[in-house]
């Protein structure tokens, strides 16, 4: 499906650069306005991932649009139908190779900083424009939607229903190449989108529906008056996101304490974390479910510090039941000093029930946590692998719930996760 979305943005776009070349440039100077404004707002874009330095289970996106100014001016040329009250006719075609066009050129500072490819960002950002420029610019240049609905309330609802489709497309297309990059199951992929939405997606469809209207008035001089807010919407949720980035290296370096002082090997609580994280997905969870399941991997041993000795390799799934549980409730017992959500505490704590008993949160941190120990038992090799497997189903009738035991067969079939633990 990737492929074939890419596919079609590449098509769109040499489709559109041919139509624009063969006919000319309409309103020369407004397609570079716009251009240079989808530029330096891919300029100006949030790395996809935090820095190189983070452990591998941390990385997450920093949001769901990590270009929202060049999210808005392409949906504003999208839009636009006239430019200081004289009508513009440069249709969907052109639409397009503007928005390539600058996006093009905003990526490869990116790709050069090596950030990552961008061509699924590009592909997202030539879709979701080409869509609303299909539905908006044949209807407007024809005269056919003022005829239609005219220029009071009614146009107004027009391009609100305009907005929430393209946000829908755009949440369509952020899952399907996110599904196509990672293998995670669709549905909570297009949940996580679609819960993003009021945020900075909502702020991206007004932004972008303003500026197309302030312009149509105004002319070009509104482009830099009208970007402002976004910018500063931009500015407020890249702090945000530093702070939540803090937060999280907290908790990473926290579930390293057991690692330094000789109680788990190294690397075990990220690779419970960023394993647990691949399953979790596999079974459905997604946004704060999966940030409770990965806090709660990362510190699920952190109640081993009360033992006077520590367990030889952390393994504590060969203890007897009543020593785990009396580790878990001291780990939660921690977990509740650091400040952490009460649900991970819960997780923490109850991570050595009997999985009937367990939320699904903890029967993953469970049987994750029982995978690692035991395929390093097998010497960590693909026959550790598969002998870790076998024992655990073998345990499906009491400690690990099946379901979980083959979506975690699943993921490892895929490959299971990439990176290395720090450590």
């Amino acid at each position: 499906m990737g492929a074939l979305l890419r596919a079609a943005a590449g098509t769109a776009a040499a489709a559109g650069f041919g139509w624009t070349l063969w006919h000319g440039i309409a309103e020369p100077g407004t397609a570079l306005a716009f251009g240079v404004l989808v530029a330096v707002g891919e300029l100006a874009r949030w790395g996809a991932r935090p820095d190189a330095g983070a452990p591998p289970v941390l990385e997450e996106p920093r949001g769901r649009e990590p270009a929202p100014l060049a999210a808005a001016a392409a949906l504003a040329y999208a839009l636009l139908g006239e430019s200081a009250g004289l009508p513009t006719t440069h249709g969907v075609a052109q639409t397009v190779a503007v928005v390539v066009a600058g996006a093009l050129v905003g990526a490869v500072p990116q790709v050069a900083r090596g950030h990552g490819a961008a061509l699924d960002h590009v592909a997202r950002r030539v879709l979701t424009a080409g869509f609303a420029a299909l539905c908006f610019q044949p209807l407007y240049n024809s005269g056919e939607l003022l005829r239609a609905v005219g220029r009071g309330h009614w146009y107004a609802l027009f391009l609100l229903l305009l907005l929430v489709l393209t946000a829908l497309c755009d949440a369509v297309l952020a899952a399907l190449l996110l599904r196509a990059r990672t293998g995670h199951p669709y549905a909570p992929l297009l949940r996580d989108e679609l819960r993003a939405l009021p945020g900075i997606g909502s702020a991206v469809c007004a932004t972008g529906a303003v500026i197309a209207l302030a312009v149509a008035v105004a002319g070009l001089w509104a482009l830099p008056v009208f970007c402002v807010p976004l910018l500063l919407t931009q500015l407020s949720f890249r702090r945000y996101a530093a702070v939540r980035d803090t937060y999280r290296q907290t908790i990473g370096s926290l579930a390293r304490a057991t690692e330094i002082a000789g109680y788990t090997p190294p690397g075990h609580a990220h690779r419970v974390a960023a394993l647990g994280r691949a399953v979790g997905r596999e079974m459905g969870l997604s946004g704060p479910e999966l940030t409770v399941l990965e806090y709660a991997a990362l510190m699920h041993d952190i109640g081993q510090l009360s033992l006077v000795d520590p367990v030889p390799e952390g393994a504590t799934a060969r203890l007897p039941e009543a020593e785990q549980r009396r580790i878990a409730l001291l780990g939660g017992a921690v977990v509740r000093q650091t400040g952490a959500p009460a649900a991970v505490a819960v997780v923490v704590e109850r991570q050595a029930d009997p999985y009937r008993e367990q939320p699904l949160t903890a029967r993953i941190v469970r049987t994750v946590n029982a995978y690692d120990e035991l395929s390093r038992e097998g010497g960590g090799n693909p026959d550790g692998a598969l002998y870790a497997l076998e024992r655990l189903r073998f345990g499906t009738a009491r400690d690990h719930h099946p379901n979980v035991v083959e979506s975690l067969a699943r993921v490892l079939a895929r490959g299971g996760v990439t990176g290395s633990a720090p450590g």
